[in-house]
């Protein structure tokens, strides 16, 4: 059985993480070109502490108290499979469908469902992350966070563009961000009914991950090419990696 603790800092987490969709507030000052340039930087700090998080807090917790399995492998393999097999169905990347006034809001509600799925994934991994530890947990719900922040503006973009006034793009996409903490009690209630699967859902958590980096977050930083930029998104990549190794001193 799960302790109180594990429980308050699962559900405290994964709330200050549906929070971050209420980003979008800060946005409203800000050029879209600058926005835009602020922008690169995060995600590629974000896809270095996603990968920092799944080889030096999530795998290694796994394999500690399990060893290397065949299982840690295909659990592993299946959370970058199932991440693959949901950006395939639901295209929650957003569509790339000529703009006009009837696909606005085809465009902004297929952004909604892909999210709300996006998220409810971000809950399983939060709670998969704390079936492992308290450290643990802690340290993959700032990775989340990293990964959200440039996630919630582009999706708050999205909205707006397709339609939603500035005020309603905010709730609607604050209510789309709460499918995390159902992720996140589903993945507890599971963890608690079946030990077992924590070795499953950890490594998960880490193919997860370790897809959104390199498949989502890292393309992305191809489209800025020039020398002062990539240096300064490589910087940034082994800055968010540090930031994990750093976390590794909590607990």
């Amino acid at each position: 059985m799960l302790s109180l603790e594990v429980w308050l800092y699962a559900i405290g987490s994964v709330v200050l993480v549906s929070v971050i969709s209420l980003i979008g507030i800060l946005t409203f000052g800000i050029q879209p070109e600058r926005l835009k340039g602020m922008l690169i930087y995060m995600i590629s700090f974000a896809a270095g502490a996603l990968l920092g998080d799944a080889f030096f807090h999530l795998l290694p917790e796994i394999v500690n108290k399990n060893g290397f399995t065949t299982q840690i492998s295909l659990a592993v393999l299946f959370g970058i499979g199932f991440s693959f097999f949901v950006e395939k169905v639901i295209h929650w990347r957003h569509c790339h469908l000529p703009i006009t006034p009837h696909h606005h809001h085809a465009v902004a509600l297929m952004n909604l469902f892909g999210d709300a799925v996006h998220n409810f994934i971000d809950g399983l991994v939060i709670a998969a992350s704390y079936l492992a530890g308290i450290q643990v947990g802690i340290a993959t719900t700032i990775a989340v966070i990293l990964h959200e922040i440039p996630q919630e503006i582009a999706d708050f973009g999205v909205l707006v563009h397709g339609g939603f006034s500035r005020g309603k793009a905010l709730w609607v996409n604050f209510l789309t961000a709460l499918t995390a903490v159902i992720g996140t009690v589903v993945g507890l209630w599971l963890g608690t009914s079946s030990g077992n699967l924590t070795a499953v859902l950890v490594p998960f958590a880490a193919g997860g991950f370790i897809y959104i980096a390199g498949s989502d977050l890292i393309p992305e930083l191809h489209k800025e090419p020039a020398l002062k930029s990539s240096m300064l998104q490589l910087a940034m990549f082994f800055l968010g990696i540090l930031v994990m190794i750093g976390l590794l001193r909590i607990g």
